[in-house]
């Protein structure tokens, strides 16, 4: 390791930590995603008052980028080495759904392998994850976060375009068994959804002693179909859950944590609420964003990315490399913009971006 000063931007924010998407490809098509189906397209048709939100779910020409254009495993072990360098000690394979990536449990191992990596984990739709799940294990990945909105089999359908609760649920058990640890479950609450499902999920969550996310709905879909309307805000989540569980606060070191949490008086699991729309936790946030094409991200809803790849595919040093890193940092935004007059939906979906 250098001893290179840490990456640190310019409202004194520390950078600990960077999502790494390994492919833009997903193989569900989740209604606060990607809306492409006909189950999609029925929920927001509904929603859409003429008089006041009058607009029809029209989702943005996409194309997957080519396989040319996508970062390499060696490019990636690099810039996440470079990243370490500077001072990132977490580090989290995204997607698109990065089992759809060939060979991904290399990688794992690869950036498993870099001294300074604390903390590797991985985001999945959990629908492939049976068939890698010990690959993954024995390659030095710690822990995992799954996907799961619905506890209803139609419900599930109707959110993921496709059939697989079952899988999932599969998977999670799975990862227990396996010895990551936590496993987290993420919940995106969407009103007139899921959301009445919210106490189903908690009681899931306690059963299967779990860390389970409820997270509100954010404007990343590529339908431009997100209203206000649809958002359960984080308040309210708390308010039901407390009143059907004992729970008990847990007070985090990590000042740059995205989650409230409590904890299940009998001890078993716990809930974290994530309400970047309505209680925005941009002021400590310590993340950086890696696109599978080469991107870098310095917040989710950022208008603009800066490319890595002409220096990764160039003559430039590694030096040339954190340098870049620096100035990106530099100049991450404040906060994000969701509810002001001035907020821009950013042109790529959550898929695209890396969660």
């Amino acid at each position: 390791m250098t001893n290179a000063p840490p990456l640190v931007d310019s409202y004194r924010r520390v950078m600990r930590d960077l999502r790494v998407s390994v492919t833009d490809r997903c193989n569900f098509r989740c209604l606060y995603c990607l809306p492409e189906t006909e189950e999609a397209a029925n929920f927001y048709r509904g929603k859409f008052d003429p008089a006041h939100n009058p607009h029809p779910l029209k989702p943005l020409a996409r194309e997957w980028k080519p396989r040319s254009q996508i970062l390499t495993f060696e490019e990636i072990e690099r810039v996440v080495r470079i990243a370490v360098e500077a001072g990132i000690c977490k580090v989290r394979v995204t997607g698109g759904e990065p089992l759809m990536r060939q060979g991904v449990e290399s990688l794992v191992a690869r950036l498993a392998q870099i001294p300074g990596v604390e903390d590797l984990a991985m985001t999945s739709n959990g629908f492939l994850f049976r068939s890698k799940a010990q690959a993954l294990r024995d390659a030095g990945l710690r822990r995992v976060s799954f996907s799961l909105d619905s506890l209803d089999e139609t419900n599930f359908q109707k959110i993921t375009g496709r059939n697989g609760l079952e899988e999932v649920i599969e998977s999670i058990a799975l990862a227990q068994r396996l010895g990551f640890n936590p496993v987290k479950v993420n919940a995106v609450v969407i009103r007139g959804l899921n959301d009445h499902e919210l106490e189903a999920l908690a009681e899931f969550a306690r059963t299967h002693d779990l860390s389970f996310r409820f997270i509100e709905f954010m404007p990343l879909d590529s339908g431009r179909a997100w209203l206000k309307d649809l958002v359960v805000p984080g308040r309210e989540i708390l308010q039901r859950l407390q009143a059907r569980f004992a729970l008990t606060p847990v007070v985090s070191t990590n000042a740059a944590e995205t989650a409230r949490r409590w904890r299940f008086a009998d001890g078993r699991g716990e809930i974290g609420i994530i309400a970047p729309v309505t209680e925005p936790f941009c002021g400590h946030c310590n993340r950086l964003r890696l696109t599978a094409d080469g991107k870098i991200r310095t917040c989710l809803f950022s208008l603009g990315e800066y490319d890595l790849k002409p220096l990764l595919r160039g003559a430039a040093s590694d030096s040339d490399l954190r340098d870049m890193l620096y100035e990106i940092v530099r100049h991450k935004e404040d906060r994000h913009h969701i509810g002001e007059p001035e907020f821009v939906q950013p042109a790529r979906t959550m898929s695209c971006i890396g969660g």
